[in-house]
């Protein structure tokens, strides 16, 4: 083992005669140790949020929307379909259409965005099967409705129940509740429904119309790389988003605040540096007379600034690790046990999602933790280098 490495580890492990020196240390290794638990836990908290959010808006949403600047038949839509389906990218397509409406339940009215969709091919590109609590897709007839978990509770409704819904023409259009869904997005759920196209077309005034094509890729990532290639294939007329897009601001919004709290927490790690750097000083001028004897015998000023570079290292690995490990566990207990609750029509969500990404955010932190630590050893071990062999033993 290399000399100023075993020195190092004999002063870090070994009991030491003044205590005030080791009380230092352990504060010094608490507060890293508190740093690292605390931004792996925002961290993932952070990550969770992403997550959570962007499944929850790829289950609702197609990853690719393709609308028309023109009127878009059904003519249209099987003129095209074997263009985007001729994408090895693409896994499935759905033609919808949405519009607003004005629906009425014990003499409440509320306004609702209506989707008119086609049970057939709707799982292909959404999760709303998946969501449906109670109901079939394949119950979406003529004349019925899906409504949002929400909507359900906010009007007593239930399975079987009547929705009176008012057409922008103003009619009035009975529809059958056949299904109720739980996407977990409190807006969506509430002012969402479901109908078929034929349907969906007749309240609307659109008949034999699409508002738009849903498309789910087998990659979600290659949104944009598929986006330009079916721009290509299908010409001017048509306008493609990717689900990035439509959503922009928000995940925009997300990564600055993860990158914010990065650097807020770090602070934390950063004092806690200065204790390292109070540890190695004070640990330097109480083995001051050890430094003299180590440099009489023929040890270099290189060998003696390693011995307190690895001295605060290993306070900062000790940290690190502790910091790690409690994150870790703190992180399993949150989403295992979600003992903590959101409000989900401020949030969006019912619990605090908690996802740990070791690369880059497990990495990063441990990068950085690791970093400081060195950074704060260089001034302690510089004086200890510094000092003479005369002069460590003058007085001894």
């Amino acid at each position: 083992m290399n000399i100023s490495l075993f020195i190092s580890f004999r002063y870090l492990l070994t009991k030491k005669k003044e205590k005030f020196i080791s009380l230092i240390s352990i504060i010094s290794v608490l507060g890293i140790a508190i740093g690292v638990m605390a931004l792996i836990v925002v961290i993932g908290v952070m990550s969770g949020f992403d997550q959570d959010l962007r499944d929850k808006i790829v289950g609702n949403y197609s990853h690719i929307t393709l609308n028309s600047y023109k009127i878009f038949s059904e003519q249209d839509y099987e003129s095209i379909a074997g263009k985007i389906n001729s994408n090895p990218a693409v896994a499935g397509m759905s033609p919808y259409l949405q519009g607003q409406v004005l629906a009425r339940r014990s003499g409440r009215y509320a306004a609702l965005g209506i989707k008119g969709i086609d049970p057939r091919t709707e799982g292909r590109v959404t999760k709303l099967e998946k969501y449906l609590a109670r109901g079939r897709l394949v119950d979406l007839t003529d004349n019925t409705v899906i409504i949002g978990k929400e909507l359900a509770i906010l009007y007593g409704l239930k399975v079987g129940s009547t929705l009176d819904v008012y057409s922008p023409q103003v009619k009035l259009y009975p529809l059958k509740i056949v299904g109720i869904f739980n996407s977990g997005m409190y807006d969506y759920d509430l002012n969402l429904i479901f109908t078929n196209i034929k349907t969906g077309q007749d309240i609307l005034g659109m008949t034999g119309q699409y508002s738009a094509v849903a498309i789910k890729l087998n990659n979600l990532f290659l949104a944009d790389k598929v986006k330009n290639e079916l721009s290509g294939v299908l010409g001017v007329n048509y306008a493609l988003r990717t689900w990035i897009e439509m959503n922009q601001n928000f995940f925009s919004a997300l990564a600055l605040e993860k990158f914010a709290m990065f650097v807020i927490l770090t602070l934390i790690i950063l004092v806690a540096s200065f204790n390292i750097i109070s540890t190695l000083i004070v640990t330097v001028v109480e083995k001051t007379k050890d430094i003299g004897i180590f440099k009489a015998i023929g040890m270099t000023g290189s060998d003696i600034r390693k011995i307190f570079i690895y001295l605060g290292v290993s306070v900062g690995i000790i940290g690190t690790t502790l910091g790690m490990l409690g994150g870790f566990s703190l992180c399993w207990l949150l989403k295992r046990y979600q003992f903590i609750k959101l409000p989900q029509d401020i949030y969006y969500l019912d619990k605090l999602p908690v996802s740990i990404q070791l690369w880059p955010d497990i990495a990063l932190i441990a990068a950085a933790a690791l970093a400081i630590t060195l950074v704060s050893t260089i001034y302690p071990a510089a004086k200890a280098a510094a000092l003479k062999p005369v002069e460590a033993l003058r007085y001894e």
